[in-house]
């Protein structure tokens, strides 16, 4: 039975606690127990969260044989530990099939050097600290989560159960990962690759009539996407929706589209390999041209510059 440890740090977010849940509901789903769980840390004893709530915790050391390791920090970078802890999650990470930083996490594993020379992410506010400080990384950050062989680091919090999930993916298949992620009731379940930067996030639409319209543009780029079919999604006149849309979102929709269609592109044009012509189809531009004129309103460069700029890095 593959054994998740999950480490803790002195202010350890909860939050990130939760990356837990989609192992348990994978025993749900599969009808077995296929994964045990255990929380651990460096020393064991009582460890202290964030916001100053203790947890229990076994000494890492204990745990026995460990399939995945899951190391987390807290809201910040932690600080530098000391050898003789560093000493015990190397250990540990070497015996274990694969080990993961989930969000500042990746600092821990930075320490221990397991990234050194590998690519890796972290929350967006902190990769530049994580680059500066571990120069042998190689910070990417803006991605949900990053594997590199058997390294796995994730953005920032929630990012841990997309992390999670996709561990879940490997084990068991991509059925028992849908059906767990639809249990943990995650509406659009996140590639690795995407950015940590979602648009409709940034729409930040209050209502659920707006939010509806959205997901059903994202998840149906290749349609016309008028203010008709979006206003039929809403369940409100052309009229009534174009006027709620722009007051939620700050923003015609026409505008709205086409920034989740720039998201998506960009997104295909740095982790496949297709042409431009079918990344313009496959996102719902009417033809390249009309791509190019949009990534260079929104980016300042044409779509091949903004590949090239991906693979280089």
């Amino acid at each position: 039975m593959p054994h998740v440890a999950m480490v803790l740090t002195p202010g350890f977010q909860f939050l990130a606690l939760g990356a837990q849940a989609a192992f348990e509901l994978a025993n749900l789903v599969a009808g077995e127990d296929f994964y045990s769980l255990g929380i651990y840390s460096p020393n064991g004893g009582m460890m202290t969260s964030s916001t100053g709530l203790p947890l229990p915790t076994v000494p890492l050391m204990q745990a026995g044989p460990i399939d995945t390791l899951l190391v987390m920090a807290g809201t910040t970078p932690p600080a530098q530990q000391d050898e003789a802890t560093l000493a015990i999650l190397r250990e540990a990470a070497q015996g274990a099939r694969r080990v993961a930083g989930l969000c500042t996490g990746a600092f821990l594993l930075a320490q221990t050097g397991l990234l050194d020379g590998k690519r890796a992410t972290t929350h967006w506010s902190y990769a530049r600290q994580l680059r500066d400080s571990y120069p042998a990384v190689r910070v990417e950050e803006d991605r949900i989560f990053i594997n590199e062989g058997s390294v796995w680091t994730s953005a920032g919090l929630t990012a841990g159960l997309d992390l999670a999930v996709a561990l879940v993916e490997r084990d068991l298949g991509a059925d028992v990962a849908g059906a767990v992620a639809r249990r943990l009731v995650m509406h659009h379940r996140r590639a690795g690759g995407q950015s940590q930067h979602s648009e409709l996030l940034e729409l930040a639409a209050r209502s659920d009539r707006i939010q509806n319209a959205l997901i059903h543009a994202r998840r149906n780029l290749t349609n016309p996407l008028s203010v008709e079919e979006l206003a039929e999604v809403a369940a409100l006149s052309p009229r009534q929706f174009s006027r709620a849309f722009r007051a939620e979102t700050g923003q015609s929709p026409a505008k709205a589209v086409e920034q989740l269609r720039l998201e998506a592109a960009r997104l295909l044009l740095e982790d496949t390999r297709h042409s431009l012509d079918a990344v313009a189809q496959q996102t719902g531009f009417a033809d390249l041209r009309r791509m190019r004129e949009a990534f260079m309103r929104q980016y300042g460069q044409p779509p091949q510059a903004m590949r090239r700029l991906a693979r280089a890095a």
